[in-house]
C-alpha cells in the first residue's frame, strides 16, 4: 500500500486529497487548491465583455469555443488562450505553476451593502476565472458555475480515507516474542521500538543506555525518515573513515587499507570523484525505481477503485484510469535504457511480472441502471377488513415512468410489533387472511426493480372485526362429515366419531359461540370444544393432547352448548342452555386454536357465531376461584 501513497496526494499542496474534484483532463486536485490557483482574465477582454460591447472581433476571440473545453500550447508546457486573431495588446506573464497570469484589471466599484458576502463564507469565484492543471498544464475557463461545475471524485476520497485509516494503526514493539504489544517509546540510538515491559527488561535507564534518547513512537517514525546520512567507517579499521575507492575490488576503502592492507597495489581513486561518476548510473536506477514505484502505486490504486460499489462514482474516473494504464504500459515498452558508463553495469529491468499484472487489470464498464421506483400509493377506497381478513390495494404514482418489477407488502403483528413481509409479487391487490380479531394492524407497501427497492408508501391502519363470524371448514373436516346450511349445520354418515373444525383460528382476545343440537338419537356421545390444527380427525374430540372438549353431560335434542374462550385469562368455560358448567373447564390455554366438534350419524348440530360475551362474564379480570374440572 505504501507505493500507492503518491497517487493519493494533491499535486499542488502535496498532502492527501481533501474534497478532490476531477478536471476535464481527468487529473484530480483538492477543491481548496483549485480555488488558490485560479487566475482572473481581463474583464475588458473576456467573451462576455465582447458580447456586451458589440465589437466584431476581440484580442481574445474565443466566442466559438466551449468555455469548458481544453486547449494547450504545443511543446511549451504552459497553458494559453487560443483563438488569437491579433497580437495581444497587453502582455501576460507566466506564473511558477504554468498558468498565464494577466495584469490586474481596473478595480471594480464597491458592492452594495446588501450584496456583501456574509462573514465566514467563501468568497465568490471571480468572473472570467481560468485554471491550469498542475500536471498536464492544460488551461480552461470556468463557466458561471465556477468550481461547482467539476464533479467530485468520491471514489478517490474513499480510497484516501481507507488508506489513512490503515496507516493510523499503532506501532508495535519489535522485541515482543509472541503477540507484539503497542510501542510506547523508540530509542533513537538503538533504532528500536519498545513496549513498556520490553523497555524495562532490554533497555534499562542505567549504565551506557542512560545516555540514549527515548522519543514517542510517532516522532521516532519521522526521525527514521529524516535522519542525516551517517559517515561510513571501514569494516577492518573501525576508527578510519572510508575515503578512497578501489577500482579493482570495486569497494570503498580507508587510508589505512592502502598503507597496510591488500589494496596497497590496487588502482584507487578519490571517493568523491567515483561517487559523482557512479551517480550518473544512480540517476538511471533512481529513475527506474521512481517509475516502478509510480506504476505499482497506480496498480494498487486501481485495485482499490475496483472495490468501490458506487456505479456513478466509478464511471466518472474509469475512462481516465484505463487511459493511464495503457499509457503506463506503452511507456514501459518505449523506455529502453542505454548505459552511460562501462558495460560492466547491468541495467536490464525485468518488467515481465509487472506487465503481466497490468494486463490482468480488468475494468468492467458498468451499465448505469434506471432509478428505483417511487413509493406506491394506497387506494383507500379499495382497502377494507372483513372478519379477520384484510384486503389492500395500491398503484404507482400517476406521473411515474420508472419500470416496476414487483411489490413487497408488510404488516405488523397487530400489537405494535415489528413489520413482516406477507406478500411479494407483481399484483397490486392482496388479501391477508388469518389475522387476529379485534386487533389494529399497520400496513405498508414498497416497489422494486433491477436497481433496488424504493421508498415505502404511507402507513395504513386497519381494525379487524371485534366479533368472530365463522363456519365449519369442509377442507379440514373428516371425509365422513356432511355439511349443509352454508357450512353452519353438520352431521356424519359414520357410526364412529368424526371431527370437524371452524374456518377461523384464535390466539388473542375473548370469543364466544354456541351450537344447538338438532337431532340426538340412540344416546350418542358428541364432544364440543377447541382443537389445534393437527388434531386427530377419526377419534372423539379430546382423546389426544391436541384438543379440549366437553362431552354429553345432560345434552339432548334442542340443547344449546356455549363455548367461551378467553386468551386474557387463558381459560375455557362451557355453558349448557345458558348455564355455566362449573367455574372453569380448562386453564393455561395458549397458542392457536380452532372451534371444533366430534359427532357420529346419530347427531346433527347447527353453529351460531358473532355472539356477544354472556352478561355474567367480565373479561380481563382474574378469577381466584378458577380450577380445573
Amino acid at each position: 500500500m505504501d507505493e500507492m501513497e503518491e497517487e493519493l496526494k494533491c499535486p499542488v499542496c502535496g498532502s492527501f486529497y481533501r474534497e478532490p474534484i476531477i478536471l476535464p483532463c481527468s487529473h484530480n486536485i483538492c477543491q481548496a487548491c483549485a480555488r488558490n490557483i485560479l487566475v482572473q482574465t481581463p474583464e475588458a477582454e473576456s467573451p462576455q465583455s465582447s458580447r456586451a460591447s458589440g465589437s466584431g472581433v476581440s484580442d481574445y476571440d474565443y466566442l466559438d469555443l466551449d468555455k469548458m473545453s481544453l486547449y494547450s500550447e504545443a511543446d511549451s508546457g504552459y497553458g494559453s488562450y487560443g483563438g488569437f486573431v491579433s497580437t495581444p495588446t497587453t502582455p501576460c506573464q507566466k506564473s511558477p505553476n504554468g498558468v498565464r497570469v494577466f495584469p490586474p484589471t481596473v478595480p471594480q466599484p464597491p458592492h452594495p451593502q446588501h450584496l456583501l458576502p456574509q462573514p465566514g463564507s467563501l468568497p465568490p469565484i471571480p468572473r472570467n476565472s481560468c485554471i491550469t492543471c498542475p500536471q498536464c498544464h492544460r488551461s480552461l475557463i470556468l463557466d458561471e458555475r465556477g468550481l461547482r461545475g467539476f464533479p467530485k471524485n468520491r471514489v478517490l476520497e474513499g480510497v484516501v480515507d481507507r488508506y489513512q485509516q490503515s496507516k493510523a494503526a499503532a506501532l508495535k514493539c519489535q522485541l515482543c516474542e509472541k503477540s507484539p504489544k503497542e510501542a510506547i517509546v523508540m530509542c533513537e540510538q538503538c533504532d528500536v521500538f519498545y513496549c513498556d515491559p520490553c523497555r524495562l527488561r532490554c533497555h534499562p535507564p542505567r549504565g551506557p543506555l542512560a545516555k540514549h534518547r527515548l522519543v514517542p513512537p510517532a516522532q521516532g517514525r519521522i526521525s527514521r525518515r529524516t535522519s542525516p546520512r551517517k559517515i561510513s567507517t571501514c569494516t577492518e579499521h573501525e576508527l578510519e573513515n572510508l575515503s578512497m575507492y578501489c577500482v579493482q575490488c570495486k569497494m570503498p576503502v580507508c587510508y589505512q587499507c592502502l598503507e597496510e592492507g591488500k589494496h596497497g597495489t590496487h588502482e584507487v581513486k578519490a571517493l568523491g570523484a567515483m561517487w559523482k561518476l557512479h551517480k550518473v548510473v544512480r540517476d538511471q536506477i533512481s529513475h527506474c525505481t521512481v517509475k516502478l514505484r509510480q506504476t505499482t502505486g497506480l496498480m494498487e490504486y486501481c485495485l482499490e477503485v475496483i472495490k468501490e460499489n458506487d456505479p456513478s462514482g466509478f464511471l466518472q474516473i474509469s475512462d481516465a484510469l484505463i487511459r493511464r494504464v495503457h499509457m503506463t504500459e506503452s511507456q514501459w515498452g518505449k523506455g529502453t535504457l542505454t548505459p552511460r558508463m562501462t558495460s560492466d553495469f547491468d541495467l536490464t529491468l525485468d518488467s515481465g511480472p509487472l506487465l503481466q499484472t497490468i494486463h490482468q487489470l480488468d475494468f468492467v464498464q458498468m451499465k448505469v441502471s434506471s432509478p428505483v421506483p417511487a413509493a406506491p400509493m394506497l387506494q383507500l377506497e379499495e382497502c377494507c377488513t372483513q372478519n379477520n381478513s384484510a384486503t389492500l390495494s395500491w398503484k404507482q404514482p400517476p406521473l411515474s415512468t420508472i419500470a416496476v418489477e414487483g411489490y413487497i407488502l408488510e404488516l405488523d403483528d397487530g400489537n405494535g410489533g415489528p413489520f413482516r413481509e406477507v406478500y411479494v409479487g407483481s399484483e397490486t391487490i392482496c388479501t391477508v387472511d388469518g389475522l387476529h380479531f379485534n386487533s389494529t394492524y399497520k400496513a405498508r407497501v414498497k416497489a422494486f426493480n433491477a436497481s433496488g427497492v424504493g421508498q415505502y408508501s404511507k402507513t395504513l391502519i386497519m381494525q379487524t372485526s371485534e366479533i368472530a363470524w365463522f363456519t365449519f371448514d369442509p377442507a379440514s373436516a373428516h371425509p365422513d362429515i356432511i355439511l349443509s346450511n352454508d357450512n353452519l349445520t353438520v352431521t356424519c354418515n359414520s357410526y364412529d366419531d368424526r371431527v370437524v373444525m371452524g374456518n377461523s383460528a384464535f390466539s388473542r382476545g375473548v370469543h364466544y359461540w354456541e351450537m344447538t343440537v338438532d337431532r340426538y338419537d340412540n344416546h350418542p356421545d358428541p364432544a364440543f370444544g377447541i382443537a389445534r390444527g393437527d388434531v386427530l380427525k377419526d377419534v372423539m374430540l379430546g382423546k389426544d393432547d391436541k384438543a379440549w372438549a366437553m362431552t354429553d353431560g345432560g345434552i339432548s335434542k334442542g340443547a344449546t352448548i356455549g363455548v367461551l374462550l378467553d386468551f386474557t385469562r387463558r381459560i375455557v368455560i362451557f355453558l349448557l342452555n345458558d348455564e355455566q358448567q362449573g367455574p372453569v373447564a380448562f386453564e393455561a390455554i395458549e397458542g392457536l386454536y380452532y372451534p371444533a366438534i366430534s359427532l357420529n350419524r346419530n347427531v346433527q348440530v347447527t353453529l351460531h357465531t358473532g355472539l356477544p360475551i354472556p352478561d355474567f362474564y367480565t373479561p380481563g379480570e382474574a378469577d381466584p376461584t378458577s380450577s380445573v374440572c
